[in-house]
C-alpha cells in the first residue's frame, strides 16, 4: 500500500511540474512519520524516499536506531526546543522551524561542536493565526540578517504551513507570498545564506505548493494514511 501511494504522489507532483514548467527533480518528496511506527517508515524508504521528517526528538531518536542505513535523510519538521538541540545536532540533515535567535544561536553552537554546519530554513506564519509558530513576514528580513555572525549554521530556505481549508487553493495566496518573501530576501547575499528552499504544501495542499515554487512537499496522511487518534 505505502509503495503504491508513493507512486501515486510521484505522479501527481510530475504533473503538477509539468503545469508550472519546472522539474520534478526539482521537488523533495518528504515523508512525514509522526506517530508511525519504523516498520511503516522502512516501507517508504524501500519505495524511493529517504527524506523522511520527524516532529518529536524522541520519537525521532528512537527511529534512527531502528532505522539505522546512512542512506536516510531525517529532517527535524516541529517546533525545536533549545534544550532538544544537542541530541539531535550530529546528525539532522535539515532543520524546517527555524523561528527564534535563541534557538538559532543553540544551533549554531552545538554544529561548531559536532563540526559540521546545520542546515536550517526559516518559519514564516503566512496566515496569521495565533495558533501557528514562525514569524510574521514582515520580521523575517531582519531575522535572517540577525543571523550573519553565526558560522555553523546555513539558512536554506523559508518554511510555511498553508490553512487547513477544503479548498487547497486558499493556499495559493500564502505560497506565492512564501515564494516572493524568498526572492526579495536573497536579493541582498550574505555569508551564511542560500534560500534554495521553499518547504511548503501538504497532503491536501502539496500540487498548488509545488505550482507556487515549493522544493520540499511533506506529505504524511496520504503515504501512511490517517493517524489514529489517541484514545
Amino acid at each position: 500500500m505505502i509503495s503504491a501511494n508513493i507512486e501515486q504522489i510521484r505522479e501527481r507532483i510530475d504533473a503538477a511540474c509539468r503545469r508550472s514548467g519546472r522539474r520534478p527533480e526539482g521537488v523533495t518528496l518528504l515523508a512525514v512519520a509522526k506517530t508511525f511506527p519504523a516498520g511503516l517508515v522502512a516501507e517508504a524508504v524501500q519505495a524511493g524516499v529517504v527524506d523522511i521528517g520527524e516532529n518529536y526528538v524522541q520519537e525521532a531518536l528512537s527511529k534512527r536506531v531502528a532505522l539505522p542505513s546512512p542512506d536516510i535523510r531525517w529532517h527535524f519538521i516541529g517546533h525545536l526546543q533549545s534544550n532538544k538541540v544537542r541530541q539531535i545536532a550530529g546528525w539532522v540533515h535539515l532543520v524546517h522551524a527555524l523561528d527564534s535567535i535563541s534557538l538559532a544561536r543553540e544551533l549554531d553552537g552545538r554544529a561548531a561542536q559536532a563540526g559540521r554546519i546545520i542546515e536550517a530554513l526559516v518559519e514564516v506564519n503566512t496566515t496569521g493565526e495565533q495558533s501557528k509558530f514562525g514569524l510574521e513576514p514582515e520580521r523575517v528580513g531582519e531575522f535572517v540578517r540577525a543571523l550573519e555572525p553565526l558560522s555553523h549554521i546555513r539558512i536554506g530556505g523559508l518554511m510555511t504551513i498553508g490553512p487547513f481549508l477544503p479548498d487547497p487553493e486558499g493556499s495559493r495566496p500564502m505560497f506565492r507570498a512564501l515564494r516572493l518573501l524568498r526572492d526579495t530576501i536573497a536579493a541582498t547575499p550574505q555569508a551564511n545564506m542560500n534560500l534554495r528552499h521553499l518547504s511548503m504544501g501538504m497532503t491536501g495542499d502539496f500540487e498548488v505548493a509545488i505550482e507556487e515554487g515549493a522544493t520540499i512537499v511533506r506529505i504524511g496522511t496520504a503515504i501512511f494514511g490517517s493517524r489514529k487518534k489517541p484514545a
